[in-house]
């Protein structure tokens, strides 16, 4: 192992041209994968940038396996200041891990990423997060025979990305759920049905106001940030990161696929749909240009399909209910 080691080179990101085949790469893993949707380029790159609000708290650094000059994989590691502040200084976190089919090949990415951390403080790792648990979550392990919804866990190679972590010590910390649902499919009890008439008579479900933009989104924080705390691996949002996230939200999502539900005047719950993008830029292989710009914004402004916005399917994206008075509850339908 020692000699197919020291065949493998791992070498940090560091500028534009870097970054630029560090985000490119995971596309050549997947070429006759029909779930592979190569992600927008512009977005990959703006979500590294010291430009992103999420990075205000993050502390991160990338690498790229070599082989034979050759990328063959790549890594993140990071530590986020926000989480630290809340669970200790002891643990770090990696992510955006793809590579090869090949033991050494990982191993040599999480030797660089779990040397980096050591070198920060960090006694313990977990992941992958990409670049913290508020963006994209989990090592995909079942679920293949679908393509990627937006802003969930990357899509990865079924037979090798969980074996060869787990054979470097790695463990499960949690499952990471998500479900596929029609509409048509939602049933409820006779008993549930008499819960919601009557929470409905104290509660008012009303779509966003985008003339106060900046202050629903200011709502939503607060109620995600209280709503969550207890949940594993919370870190809050900062006003800074739900506003930037806010502004792209405004012309992705229709007024009503946001509804905040409010009990005596008080917003207590909200849900946010997102239209699939994944959907719409299947076909433009990464890029907005020269024509992929008109062909994104004809498909979410202009040819708007039944169920959302103008993607055949989307997803809860955001969800999050207020810790509110006893007995109290909220039923979005």
């Amino acid at each position: 192992m020692e000699c197919d080691l020291l065949m493998i080179k791992i070498e940090k990101v560091i500028n534009k041209n870097d970054l630029k085949a560090f985000i490119a790469f995971p596309s050549s893993l997947y070429p006759d994968d029909p779930n592979w949707i190569p992600p927008l380029f512009i977005e990959r790159n703006e979500h590294l940038s010291a430009k992103n609000p999420g990075t205000d708290h993050i502390i991160w650094q990338a690498w790229v396996a070599k082989k034979a000059g050759q990328i063959v994989g790549r890594i993140t590691a990071q530590i986020d200041t926000l989480h630290r502040e809340r669970y200790g200084k002891d643990t770090g976190h990696f992510g955006m891990i793809d590579a090869i089919d090949d033991p050494q090949v990982f191993a040599a990415l999480f030797g660089a990423a779990e040397a980096w951390l050591k070198s920060q403080g960090a006694s313990k790792i977990s992941g992958p997060f990409s670049l913290n648990i508020n963006q994209e979550s989990g090592l995909l392990i079942e679920g293949f025979d679908t393509p990627p919804c937006a802003s969930m866990m990357p899509h990865g190679k079924p037979w090798w990305y969980a074996a060869h972590i787990e054979q470097l010590g790695y463990h499960k910390g949690i499952d990471l759920l998500a479900w596929w649902m029609q509409r048509t499919d939602l049933t409820f009890s006779p008993a549930l049905k008499k819960l919601m008439d009557q929470v409905r008579k104290k509660v008012t479900i009303r779509c966003i106001n985008r003339q106060r933009f900046a202050e629903e989104m200011q709502i939503l924080r607060e109620i995600f940030n209280s709503g969550w705390q207890h949940n594993w691996g919370f870190v809050p949002f900062t006003e800074h990161e739900f506003a930037t996230m806010g502004d792209q939200l405004k012309y992705l999502v229709p007024d009503d696929m946001i509804y905040i539900a409010e009990i005596d005047s008080a917003p207590c719950a909200f849900i946010v749909g997102l239209p699939n993008i994944n959907e719409a830029i299947a076909d433009l292989n990464g890029s907005l240009f020269p024509f992929g710009w008109a062909k994104l914004l004809w498909r979410l402004k202009v040819q708007r399909c039944a169920n959302c916005a103008s993607t055949a399917d989307g997803r809860a994206g955001r969800v999050s209910v207020q810790p509110h008075r006893p007995g109290d509850c909220v039923v979005i339908d």
